[in-house]
């Protein structure tokens, strides 16, 4: 049975996709079934898994449209994943005249649990229905965080999301970690936030830390994660380091 994780966070630009993709790049590569769903509208778990934004069908297909989940798996060399496309920024609204809206994406890859050993959701930054949806689809949520005090605001917003779905929704939803991104370890803010953070949340916060790398930023550009673009990367080595440190936590438990 899959374990089903949402990537996500309110706050823009802290490096979810990045995450979403080179998680899912990294896993794979440590021989584990893997399938990344993109349910970010942007498309760029897609573009970044080597995907085009125009693949038919997709994840609107699947939620919108009727088709099975099997049927929207396309296979790559960095794990499989259900693509997204311009279409899906409407479904949100789409979504709300369906009965139990919350719950489709769940119903729809209900037929998959059994596929994999991990379903990875990419969320759009901000709690509409499709995170929603993802949320009500998971088990847990892993919240990529930059070492940043605006960061912080988000992260706070985020876990009373958390709690409100969890509370209504999907009583067995937990917060499987959050991982540090963008980290410059030269920065005393950085190191002032990361301290702070683990103070608070002790090991909810991975040991592991992504740090700030331009090779990781290229490799969308190429259409491969960059685990796959340059493995020897100070970036890729991370995630790599994450991937197992997440394996360790999910199979302990």
């Amino acid at each position: 049975m899959a374990k089903i994780v949402a990537i996500a966070n309110q706050k823009g630009g802290v490096g979810k996709t990045t995450t979403a993709v080179n998680l899912c790049a990294a896993l794979h590569q440590l021989g584990r079934r893997v399938l990344l769903v993109d349910a970010d509208p942007q498309g760029n778990a897609s573009s970044g898994m080597g995907v085009p934004k125009s693949k038919r069908p997709n994840v609107y297909d699947m939620l919108i449209g009727g088709r099975a989940a099997a049927d929207c798996v396309v296979h790559t060399k960095a794990g499989d994943l259900i693509p997204t496309g311009k279409e899906l920024a409407a479904a949100s609204v789409e979504l709300i005249g369906q009965e139990k809206r919350e719950f489709v994406m769940k119903n729809a890859l209900l037929s998959l649990y059994t596929d994999y050993d991990y379903i990875l959701i990419d969320c759009p930054p901000s709690l509409e229905l499709l995170t929603v949806n993802a949320l009500v689809a998971a088990d847990s949520v892993l919240v990529p965080m930059q070492c940043e005090y605006y960061a912080l605001e988000g992260l706070a917003d985020l876990m009373t999301s958390i709690k409100m779905c969890s509370k209504r929704l999907n009583r067995r939803l937990t917060i499987e970690g959050i991982v540090l991104t963008m980290y410059d370890g030269r920065m005393n803010l950085t190191a002032q936030v990361a301290a702070e953070l683990r103070r608070h949340l002790g090991d909810k916060i991975y040991e592991t830390v992504i740090p700030r790398s331009i090779r990781l930023s290229e490799a969308p550009s190429h259409g491969v994660p960059g685990v796959i673009y340059d493995k020897s990367n100070k970036g890729s080595k991370a995630y790599l380091a994450l991937a197992e440190e997440f394996v360790a936590r999910a199979e302990r438990n």
